[in-house]
């Protein structure tokens, strides 16, 4: 399902699917990382364009990888929080789902933040967490982000020419794009993004991280 349909955004109305339609704002987002085969070349790309992005990090690969972590937070990109593990809230009790966002955090601070000043956007994995999890995690500070428009860069059964096509014809003003910075979305991703970046510079669509 590439764009989310409007019953599951008013169903979920606390959950942020998208922003205004009047100005000429996209969001674009990055899922998994960081990891050192795909992120850094994700960074050079945006910094090619002078783009600010969002990075929905896993905390175990900012684990093993503090300095791609660093990287992002040093180039202005906003960071969100992805769970330490990518766990499924469907199949997760409560109690051990917020333990892994709070593990995140932690180790978000730890590595380069101070004085608990890490952001305080969430994006569950697999879009996929129960009511008690949300109401939960809104309650310790944090705004859910969603999407309108899934990439499926991950998915390996699509072609590159699918996967652009998948963006480039659900994108509206206001839209949140997910990518991944993952070895599954690589190749996808490499033929998808610079082809975005270049459509939204020539159609003069912002192009902006969030908060």
């Amino acid at each position: 399902m590439v764009t989310t349909p409007r019953l599951v955004q008013w169903l979920f109305p606390q959950r942020v699917w998208a922003f205004s339609r009047k100005e000429p704002n996209v969001f674009l987002t990055f899922d998994d990382g960081p990891i050192p085969e795909v992120t850094p070349w994700v960074l050079d790309e945006l910094k090619k364009h002078n783009v600010k992005a969002t990075f929905f990090c896993i905390g175990d690969n900012v684990r093993k990888h503090p300095e791609i972590f660093k990287r992002i937070v040093a180039e202005g990109h906003s960071i969100g929080n992805h769970t330490f593990h990518h766990l499924n809230g469907w199949k997760t009790k409560t109690e051990e789902y917020l333990q892994d966002v709070e593990a995140a955090e932690v180790k978000f601070n730890k590595t380069i933040f101070t004085n608990n000043q890490a952001s305080k956007l969430f994006r569950p994995p697999y879009g996929k967490m129960t009511s008690n999890q949300a109401k939960r995690i809104r309650k310790k500070g944090y705004k859910i982000i969603m999407w309108d428009v899934l990439s499926a860069d991950f998915d390996m059964k699509i072609s590159a020419e699918k996967c652009l096509e998948n963006v480039l014809n659900n994108i509206r003003p206001g839209s949140i794009v997910v990518f991944h910075d993952s070895l599954k979305a690589e190749k996808n991703l490499r033929h998808v993004l610079p082809k975005v970046l270049e459509n939204c510079f020539k159609n003069e669509t912002s192009l902006n991280k969030l908060f």
